[in-house]
Parts: C-alpha cells; structure tokens; sequence
C-alpha cells in the first residue's frame, strides 16, 4: 500500500538587492527547486540603496517571518539588515559571499563595492539589445532577406518555442532569428542560401504539440476542430519537418521535455560545438 502524497511546504523567502534582483531570484529558485513538495512565497526587495528603503523592508519582512537572501554591497546597508534579522531571529544569508570570498582568494584581486557592476552600459550591454531587436524583427520569418545577419536560426513548425527561445539567447548575446514550417508553403530563399550561418531544427512529440495547439487555441477562444490540432495532421507536420533537418543536414533539438532556458543552452552548445555538425539532442 502506498503511503499518502505529501502536502507541499510554503514557506516566505525575502530576496533583498540593491540591484534588479534577478541574480536572487536565480538562485533562490534554482535552490528551491533542489527540495521536493516546497514552495517559496517569494517578497522581492529590489533597488535597495539606502537606510529608508531598507528600513521598508524590514518592516515587511517582520510582517512574514521566513528566510532573507541578500546581495547587499554596501557595508552599512548589510550591518542594518544583517542586526535587523537577528533582532527577528530570521536567517540572514549572503548569496554571493562564498563564491566572491573563494575567488578572490584565487586570484588575488580586490573586490569592487560597485553596485550593479554586472549591468554596466558596456559594449555586450549593447550587443544584447541589438540581439533582442533582431529577434523581435526577425519573428516568425519577417525580415527574412536579413537572416545573414544572424548568429542562428531556429527553423520548425508551429508551437515550437521558437519565438522564447529566440528572446532568451538575445538576452545571452546570440542574435537569432527564427522561421516557421508552414505546410504547404516554401521556404524562404534566405534561409536556403544562409551559407555559413548556422540553421538549427526545433521539433517535438505530435502528442505534446497537439496540447500546446489546444491550449492556445482556447486562449483565443477558438475550438473549431482543425488540421492545426488533428494529431495525424500534426505527426505528418513534424515527420515532413524532420525530414527537411536531414536533407539540410541542420541539427535538430527535441524540445518535448524541455524548457525555453534547456533549449536555449543546447543552441549555445552547438554553436560553441562547431557549426558543421549535425546533432540530435533528444
């Protein structure tokens, strides 16, 4: 006999930065998710530089006893913070401190008390927004004449994650751009004329994609049954696309059991891997 499911555990986890935040949010979910049946209620405290938006905080995070996670730079700022939470008996934790402690050891360098150092206007902060731009022009096949321009192109049939996919690589610096695999459409000359412009091939179960059509088409409010959703429709959909990845000889991502996040990190892989081979990631 099987013993009963165990109810999840909530529990209140105060992400306090002087910056965006995004670095705590990160980490603490990437933590989290290490735990089975827990669940953070997450209270996020971004942009705190000074005694007045501290002592904000803190106030409420006595509201909700939990744990706090900082990135604090300046001293001052994390001597309050750091007595406020003894005073409430919370753990108080220094995300960054054991990684920036062993490796200035090291390397010997002195640390830099700069706030959001990491999100100077340099010239990769540029390169990123130049990225996103051309994945937002580029959606879809717009733009097409362009592909040139691209470090990548994701190529696949409709639901495919290419559109996330491609504005989570422009936030890495990769600027890609995407088409779609229309039935009974041809593809753009751009794209078969690429050169050496990597082209990489995105496809998925025909079970899954027919839930991912069905759910967005409910979205729209539209049920009409279609070969959009029919599941043999979709399975000669996916066999004709896979079929175009071989002939192009373009390596191929199954995103069925992937996030946007896995998918983007398996395009960087085969862009840092070499652009001439052909590779399944299942």
């Amino acid at each position: 006999m099987s013993s009963p499911a165990r109810l999840a555990t909530y529990f209140h986890v105060h992400l306090v930065s002087d910056s965006t935040g995004e670095t705590l949010n990160a980490m603490a979910r990437a933590v989290c998710a290490r735990f089975n049946n827990v669940l953070p209620i997450e209270h996020i405290y971004a942009l705190v530089r000074s005694q007045r938006q501290l002592s904000r905080a803190l106030e409420e995070i006595a509201n909700a006893p939990g744990v706090v996670l900082h990135t604090i730079v300046d001293g001052a700022l994390r001597h309050v913070l750091e007595i406020g939470c003894q005073k409430l008996d919370m753990p108080c934790i220094a995300a960054l401190d054991p990684l920036v402690s062993a490796l200035s050891r090291h390397i010997g360098a002195a640390l830099s008390t700069r706030v959001g150092a990491q999100y100077m206007l340099d010239t990769d902060y540029f390169n990123r927004m130049d990225a996103l731009s051309y994945a937002l022009g580029h959606d879809d096949g717009q733009g097409g004449q362009d592909l040139s321009r691209a470090d990548v192109v994701l190529v696949g049939v409709s639901r495919t994650s290419k559109t996330p996919t491609c504005i989570y690589l422009a936030h890495r610096g990769v600027r890609a751009g995407n088409v779609p695999l229309v039935p009974g459409a041809r593809l753009p000359d751009a794209l078969l004329d690429l050169g050496t412009t990597p082209v990489v091939g995105l496809t998925v179960s025909p079970d899954r994609l027919v839930q991912i059509r069905r759910n967005r088409l409910r979205g729209l409010n539209e049920d009409r049954e279609s070969s959009y959703v029919d599941t043999e429709a979709v399975r000669a959909e996916i066999v004709e696309a896979r079929r175009l990845f071989e002939r192009q000889r373009w390596p191929v991502i199954d995103v069925t059991r992937r996030s946007v996040e896995e998918t983007a990190a398996a395009v960087i892989n085969i862009l840092s891997g070499g652009r001439g081979q052909v590779e399944v990631l299942g």
